[in-house]
């Protein structure tokens, strides 16, 4: 009896190895292989159901005389989650969700499939729950079930099988980490299992025109657990973001080939499951009933919508020899950059402060338009003096110390001025020819034109 191939595989990159070795040579990861058995040449072949075919020749096709189509595209009838997706479900298009345990992935599928239901037909595959959690879940949410199909397996011969013989337009899996093929043998969950076992569901797909739904679970240091190909292989990665205790969640793209990259869409965790907020910019505002010293307004934008977001800082005496610097929302080297400039080009030296920046409502900022809002909010804390009621700044600082234009200045004025702010700061390439009625756009250049507002 011929003795089975073997090899190791990278729990944390997917590569592959002929014998045990401490560590990862891709990642440099420590004990992060597992032995895995891989199926003959001859089996794989032999299995139609996952698409595997011997013989032939491909088709090659000039591109020049490809038509253009347009994407057919599905409204889901869920606001955020459309405009996270780029403007609905793109049909045959593979989405991976990721986020932390509890956070809302499964709840969120569920309402998609019952906002679909009546229009689509749908089926729901669960590896982790039994069909009765399924229902009493959507029972307790007060969805409507008549028209949801669910089939609780994990082998992706079967759900290939059942979905051949379904037809579903939309199709769920939850999640991507329990399901396993009957060609590898290692257990649900390994790199193995669960790269074939996507492949296997892109593969359907696109031949099939269903669009599919992939939940998948994340590691500790919030990626997606698996292979890192996985997250290659589809086209859309949403993570849901969101701090413990807070009822907000937030969806944002980290990859989309049909939209926006960095979309965010923004619900509230209640009773009846993931409700939409379509003015997001209204919980990111803290409401104080007066100028408060260390808060400032920034006009962010992320995606296609532009966000009012509170950024606070506290700047006090440190007690140590190495002051600190803590940034919750925004990068800390980023703001060990911008205190050096406040330092040499405002004159304002914290060297000996500690230096505390929180983003309010737990939302991440990644663009450079944040750096004025954080020198503003820091020198107030530090002066004890507030910036003024219904302020708002952006821009970009410099290491030279000019203040920079970020992209869609104007948007994001109009953005200020719909929720009732009065004076806004912005890069001088930015100020617009005409502003808005009623507001004071406070044009700069340098750094110390952008100081002169708190005095």
């Amino acid at each position: 009896m011929a003795k089975a191939k073997t090899a190791y595989v990278c729990n944390d990159c997917g590569a592959e190895y002929s014998k045990w070795q401490g560590q990862c040579t891709e990642c440099n990861a420590w004990n992060t292989l597992s032995e895995v058995r891989l199926a003959s040449t001859k089996s794989a072949k032999a299995d139609a159901r996952g698409g595997y075919a011997g013989g032939g020749s491909a088709l090659v096709t000039p591109l020049a005389k490809v038509s253009e189509s347009e994407e057919q595209r599905t409204l889901i009838g869920i606001g955020e989650l459309d405009r996270v997706l780029g403007g609905g479900l793109v049909r045959g298009s593979v989405v991976l969700i990721g986020g932390d345990p509890g956070i809302g992935k499964s709840t969120l599928v569920l309402q998609a499939l019952a906002a679909l239901a009546g229009r689509s037909k749908t089926l729901y595959v669960t590896g982790e729950e039994s069909l009765g959690q399924v229902a009493a879940r959507a029972r307790r949410l007060g969805l409507s079930l008549d028209a949801i199909d669910a089939l609780a397996d994990i082998g992706i011969e079967r759900i290939l099988d059942t979905a051949n013989a379904q037809k579903p337009d939309f199709l769920v899996i939850d999640s991507i980490q329990t399901m396993y093929s009957e060609l590898i043998e290692s257990a649900p969950g390994s790199v193995s299992q669960v790269r074939e076992s996507a492949a296997r569901l892109v593969r359907y797909a696109k031949e099939a025109g269903c669009a599919v739904f992939l939940i998948g679970h994340v590691t500790k240091e919030g990626g997606i657990a698996g292979p890192r190909v996985l997250e290659h292989m589809v086209d859309a990665v949403l993570y849901f973001e969101g701090e413990a205790g807070s009822r907000f969640r937030v969806l944002r793209a980290f990859k989309n080939r049909f939209g926006a990259v960095n979309e965010l869409g923004v619900f509230a965790m209640g009773d009846k499951g993931l409700r939409e907020v379509p003015n997001p910019s209204a919980i990111f505002l803290s409401s104080h009933e007066q100028p408060t010293p260390g808060s400032a307004i920034m006009v962010t934008r992320e995606g296609t919508r532009p966000l009012l977001v509170e950024v606070q800082a506290l700047v006090d005496q440190s007690p140590l020899g190495n002051p600190r610097r803590v940034a919750l929302g925004l990068e800390q080297n980023r703001l060990a950059m911008l205190l050096a400039v406040l330092h040499k080009h405002g004159g304002f030296a914290l060297h000996d402060q500690d230096v505390f920046v929180n983003v309010v409502g737990g939302i991440r900022v990644q663009e450079t338009a944040a750096d004025l809002p954080v020198l503003l909010a820091a020198l107030s804390s530090f002066r004890n003096r507030p910036l003024g009621h219904r302020l708002a700044a952006f821009g970009e600082v410099g290491l030279a110390g000019e203040i920079r234009p970020v992209p869609n200045g104007e948007e994001r004025i109009r953005e200020a001025a719909s929720h009732g702010f009065e004076r806004i700061v912005v890069p001088k390439a930015n100020a617009p020819k005409k502003a808005p009625g009623g507001i004071q756009i406070i044009a700069v250049e340098r750094l110390a034109e952008a100081i002169a507002v708190l005095n």
